[in-house]
């Protein structure tokens, strides 16, 4: 299975690295969108099915395989079914951007305490959405330590996204939080904790000599800048657009800077499985 062109030279070079000396190679992903086809309701995402059998394939091939996630990390371990899987022992994933981490080796999840703020905040939450008017379908997801507010399943799901937008950005801020906005949700949480920081200290913890990043949303911009700083560093990088069903939907920050864009989690897998095949 041939694999697709890179558009960038900054790319050709990532891939060829990648290809060249796999054992040094860090594969990292983020999982919703990625990984994982977007679905209405955030708790029923699943792993493509592809997925796992694509890395489990090429984990012992390379350095290390990565999920850098906003969710909480057994969650997305739970739900993308990482646990106990052959061949991806080695398997790390980055929760909650990075403040949350679990190795397969030990099964464990490290993460400090959530700041108060999230849990005032989410307090106040509910009130806030009556008193604006949120419209039926707007949906409330607990991170543990953060709280995400979605629209997608509203009538009008932008102008309930418009509508929210302000005051919580504000309510974020009263409670020293920010807002990670995505599409059609705005998610507040914690500062100092990004998909960017954690990937490189990833990266740097595995003396990589190669990187490879795949997203599809705005909350993976940090990670592509991430590996822009590797790439100067002299680690060279790969970076992987996973593209939604809707054009309307596509995020042009990632787009104009991606070396490879695949067609969502199908066209990804299909990408790894054509990787394994290479190596």
């Amino acid at each position: 299975m041939p694999l697709p062109e890179t558009v960038t030279e900054a790319g050709r070079a990532g891939l060829a690295a990648l290809l060249a000396d796999p054992a040094r190679a860090v594969l990292a992903f983020d999982f919703d969108g990625t990984l994982a086809p977007i679905v209405p309701d955030p708790r029923d995402a699943r792993a493509h099915p592809g997925a796992l059998p694509a890395l489990a394939r090429l984990a012992p091939r390379l350095r290390a395989i990565a999920v850098v996630t906003g969710r909480p990390a057994a969650d997305a371990v739970c739900y993308g079914g990482f646990e106990g899987v052959s061949g991806l022992e080695g398997l790390t994933v980055l929760g909650a951007y990075g403040a949350e981490r679990w190795d397969a080796a030990d099964g464990a999840v490290r993460a400090p305490e959530p700041p108060p703020g999230v849990a005032a905040a989410r307090a106040e939450l509910p009130a806030l959405l009556e008193r604006l008017g949120a419209p039926e379908g707007t949906w409330t997801e607990d991170k543990g330590r953060a709280v995400a507010v979605h629209t997608r399943r509203t009538a009008s799901p932008e102008a309930a996204f418009a509508l929210l937008r302000e005051p919580l950005y504000a309510l974020a801020e009263r409670h020293g939080l920010v807002v990670e906005p995505g599409r059609l949700v705005l998610e507040l949480r914690p500062p100092g904790a990004d998909k960017g920081a954690a990937l490189r200290s990833f990266v740097l913890e595995r003396e990589a000599g190669a990187v490879a990043y795949a997203g599809d949303d705005l909350g993976d911009v940090a990670a592509y800048d991430a590996v822009d700083v590797l790439r100067g560093e002299g680690v060279p990088g790969l970076l992987l657009y996973s593209a939604p069903d809707g054009a309307a939907e596509r995020v042009p920050e990632l787009t104009s800077r991606a070396d490879v864009s695949l067609p969502g989690p199908a066209g990804l897998v299909a990408f790894l499985e054509g990787l394994a095949e290479r190596l």
